[in-house]
């Protein structure tokens, strides 16, 4: 352990380094979203996100979900304790349009298909990302979005302190004053949506389902379940059944639900959980299903898996609109019944121009997303499960076999990747080798050494020591995996993944000795000036700080990027380190 953390430190300066109770009163207050914001100099954006920050308790809350998990129930009253306290009742809630999306990949993606759609009719739009899910990448207000766009800083700043006081004046002795950082961000979200009136909310569902703070919704429009897949199992079960039936919880009886493909298991869990609360559930057809005799449908967001997360966005879509042509009476029409485990399939039917233009004008900065800049290609996508990592390597496989080969000289292929959380680092990188990267660069997910000056960035959870010595384990795990692959075979032919396609495998690269192949840096700020050597026409940092390139592989990699005719950069691996990497190459986004 001591020389791990001398290897810490070093790379601190060095920048690169090797190895229940409410009173009624309360309760019954309903008109206090329209009390005035005191007007305070001092209230200013980066204020009220510093004092979110303050209600950052991320694991001690999910410790707490975890002991309540067999018991939802007392979490949704929790919930609706804050939520009298901050002046609305659930009944308030049922006068909002809820679309309710869960899944434990892609379902962020569907949101975005979804709201973009609807949009796309010229309806008023919100959209709630909870923070439970995917983090925000370069500003917490990216969570709220009205119209597609995160609510600016005036109004997230009003609408914060508007409700951090009423939670403080409303407080009793029986009571905590403010609920944890995600509980506040989703009733932060409803008041946004009720005051601004928008004309439906897209809603995407935290880590849980059955016990997740959004579940307070009961009168959703049209439920979704995007693909499931092993995550969170310390908190949501350890096998694909548990999960699914912990997604299911967001199941209201009478309500539609839509859901993708999924293996036989936990779609008979998902089947079982409407059938006890008679939810009607449907299975969406393959987009492909929904092309038939038309044109393409052109999507905003590259990759193959998307394209079931553009298939459910349709169907639930598809399902809104008709409901309020039908004043909300009414189920959709299955096309045939009891087609696979008895579920019967979704409507089959002609995406409207209003739907394919939603699709083609899709944005969801952070995944599948290509920035191209001069000799540099960044690659990102924030895969931080064995599946998504998948998809990624497939997507990026797909993307560099599609691009134009340079002529003036070679090209470097960089990976650059943090893992947070329980994941299982080891086995993401292993899934990523395939690529054969020239380089794998390691950092935290912090913008620089130093985030006292941002406070989007900020993170009381962990500790600085505890993220650096993080990175050296995964590219200690790159390193053995590195060892592994040296062997004499390595130029054999190489077989397809399983799922995959031979003809998307990449062409051999000499092996690099492990010494030589793998970075640490303390921030990914250092990361990106060593990757991309001033050559990115937006990315201009000041020079670089002093000791960057006095380790050997720092010096001579940056000679081969120097001259490289072209470099492509995976950023991958942790949502946080793909938003501090925008934050970076598109300051725009930080305004």
């Amino acid at each position: 352990m001591s020389r791990a953390r001398s290897h810490l430190r070093a790379a601190l300066f060095l920048a690169a380094a090797s190895a229940r109770g409410i009173t009624t009163q309360v309760a019954a207050r309903r008109g206090l979203s329209a009390w005035p914001v005191p007007q305070e100099p001092s209230m200013e954006y980066q204020d009220a996100v510093r004092m979110l920050n303050t209600l950052q308790t991320n694991a001690g809350y999910l410790e707490q979900v975890k002991r309540q998990r067999g018991d939802p129930q007392t979490q949704l009253e929790a919930m609706e304790l804050y939520l009298a306290r901050s002046g609305l009742q659930v009944e308030d809630l049922d006068r909002l349009n809820i679309i309710h999306v869960t899944g434990t990949k892609g379902k962020g993606s569907t949101c975005a298909f979804t709201e973009c759609i609807l949009r796309s009719y010229g309806l008023k739009t919100g959209f709630f990302s909870c923070p439970g899910s995917s983090p925000h990448l370069v500003q917490v207000r990216e969570r709220i979005r009205i119209n597609g766009q995160p609510i600016s800083p005036e109004l997230f700043t009003k609408y914060f302190w508007r409700l951090y006081h009423r939670l403080e004046e409303t407080k009793d002795g029986s009571c905590v004053s403010m609920p944890p950082y995600f509980r506040f961000l989703t009733l932060m979200a409803f008041h946004v949506f009720l005051q601004e009136k928008v004309d439906l909310a897209v809603v995407e569902v935290g880590i849980g389902g059955a016990y997740d703070c959004t579940n307070i919704i009961r009168k959703p429009v049209v439920c979704g379940v995007s693909s499931l897949g092993i995550d969170h199992t310390s908190l949501l079960g350890d096998t694909v059944e548990k999960i699914a039936w912990q997604k299911g919880g967001i199941f209201k009886q009478g309500v539609p639900a839509f859901t993708v493909l999924q293996p036989e298991g936990p779609l008979a869990v998902l089947r079982d959980r409407a059938q006890q609360i008679s939810c009607p559930l449907y299975l969406c057809p393959m987009l492909e299903a929904l092309e038939e005799g038309g044109p393409p449908l052109t999507l905003g967001l590259e990759g193959e898996h998307q394209r079931s997360n553009a298939a459910l966005a349709l169907q639930l879509a598809h399902c809104w609109l008709q409901r309020q042509d039908r004043h909300g009476a009414g189920e959709p029409k299955a096309s045939r019944p009891g087609l696979l485990w008895q579920l019967p399939l979704a409507p089959v039917f002609q995406p409207t121009s209003h739907m394919r233009l939603g699709l083609r004008n899709t944005e969801w900065p952070g995944r599948t997303q290509v920035l191209r800049r001069g000799p540099l290609t960044w690659y990102l996508d924030g895969a931080h499960t064995a599946s998504s990592a998948q998809a990624c390597v497939r997507w990026f496989r797909q993307a560099l076999q599609g691009r134009e080969r340079p002529s003036g000289g070679p090209e470097v292929r960089v990976l650059l990747f943090n893992a947070t959380g329980d994941r299982d680092p080891a086995a993401l990188l292993k899934l990523l080798q395939p690529c054969q990267f020239d380089y794998a660069v390691f950092c935290p997910n912090l913008t620089e050494v130093s985030s006292t000056g941002n406070a989007d960035q900020q993170n009381f959870t962990v500790t600085l020591d505890q993220v650096l010595l993080r990175c050296l384990e995964h590219q200690q795990h790159w390193n053995h995996l590195d060892e592994e692959q040296a062997s004499p075979d390595l130029w054999s032919a190489p077989s397809p993944e399983p799922g995959g396609s031979a003809s998307l495998l990449l062409a051999p690269h000499p092996p690099h000795t492990c010494s030589a192949s793998s970075l640490v840096f303390s921030c990914i700020s250092h990361a990106l000036q060593w990757i991309s050597q001033g050559r990115d026409p937006i990315f201009q940092p000041p020079s670089p700080p002093k000791g960057l390139l006095t380790h050997p592989v720092a010096h001579s990699g940056a000679s081969i990027l120097r001259e490289a005719a072209a470099i492509h950069v995976l950023v991958t691996g942790s949502l946080h380190l793909v938003g501090g990497v925008l934050k970076l190459l598109e300051p725009a986004l930080s305004q």
